[in-house]
């Protein structure tokens, strides 16, 4: 039987077993070191980014992840990032309501790109805090809720609506025949409501007056700069400005690994209603029924 190394080489063995106590030592101190830094990024500070793009049309996917974030103990601080001009009202104010229960408890910071308007300034409000870039367009604090009517169009083609209903304002709205004054006071008081709610949400949200909110909507949009200066927003830079204030926020040191959300797969349908959406003004038609919207649109050839 050959003799093991150990017994032909003592010495280079024992030259071994000291080299291999050494390493190990050094790479455990290293470790435990990096551990208690965050620069192991198993263990490093962990921030949530939830991502609201496009026209809101569906709350699910952002209010879910919103959930997961905030059962999450490994995420410290959750960072909003809007680029959209809005959507319909009551999947924005969903998703309002879900950072507002989140912000109870984690820090939350809203990073505005290029749109933050209307539906898309609504959620920006349930955060702690609102990051804007200068030339950002944000506010356009208002409702809208526009109908087409092809009523001239059926009469030339000699078509008729024949529609009966259970009561006088259960076929307000229809695009088949004109709006009476009685319809349109119905409608405005609609809008009105709405209104209200987005005026005091953002009350509520900024801690603001709300005659001071009032007095900023009128529906117009401003510049992240302008929204400074009136209260909408809390500081202007960009979306690292806005996570070097969050981190600050959360006493998050060392280094920080990103988590992103929602992964929404690419639907045909959601596409096309977006595109739908910004094109017609949100002036859709679901029945008889308007589509009331916060969303900001911008009208071309309007000075």
């Amino acid at each position: 039987m050959t003799n093991r190394f150990s017994q032909r080489h003592p010495l280079l063995f024992g030259l071994f077993l000291v080299f291999a106590a050494v390493v190990l030592t050094f790479g455990a101190m290293a470790f435990f070191s990096a551990l208690r830094s965050g620069d192991i990024g198993w263990f490093a500070s962990k921030v949530g980014i939830v991502h609201i793009q496009g026209t809101i049309l569906d709350s699910r996917p952002t209010t879910d992840w919103i959930h997961r974030l905030d059962e999450d103990e490994s995420v410290q601080a959750i960072l909003l990032r809007i680029d959209s001009p809005g959507g319909v009202v009551a999947p924005s104010q969903e998703i309002y309501a879900a950072i507002r229960r989140l912000a109870q408890n984690k820090p939350v910071i809203a990073s505005m790109g290029a749109v933050a308007a209307s539906g898309g300034y609504y959620i920006a409000c349930a955060a702690d805090q609102i990051v804007a870039n200068p030339g950002t367009i944000t506010g356009s604090i208002g409702v809208k809720a526009q109908l087409m009517s092809i009523e001239d169009l059926l009469q030339r083609l000699g078509i008729k609506d024949r529609t009966v209903t259970s009561g006088r304002l259960k076929d307000a709205g229809s695009p088949t025949q004109a709006m009476s004054q009685e319809e349109r006071a119905y409608f405005q008081k609609l809008v009105d409501d709405l209104h209200e709610q987005f005026v005091l949400a953002v009350a509520q949200g900024r801690n603001m007056q709300v005659e001071k909110v009032r007095e900023l909507a009128d529906g117009r949009a401003y510049t992240g700069q302008q929204a400074k200066k009136s209260g909408l927003v809390d500081s202007l830079g960009g979306m690292q400005s806005a996570l070097d204030r969050l981190r600050d926020m959360a006493g998050i040191t060392g280094r920080v690994t990103y988590v992103e959300g929602p992964e929404e797969p690419f639907s045909l349908l959601s596409w096309i209603l977006g595109l739908s959406s910004e094109w017609l003004g949100r002036k859709t038609v679901t029945g008889q029924q308007a589509v009331f919207s916060y969303i900001y649109l911008p009208q071309s050839g309007q000075k």
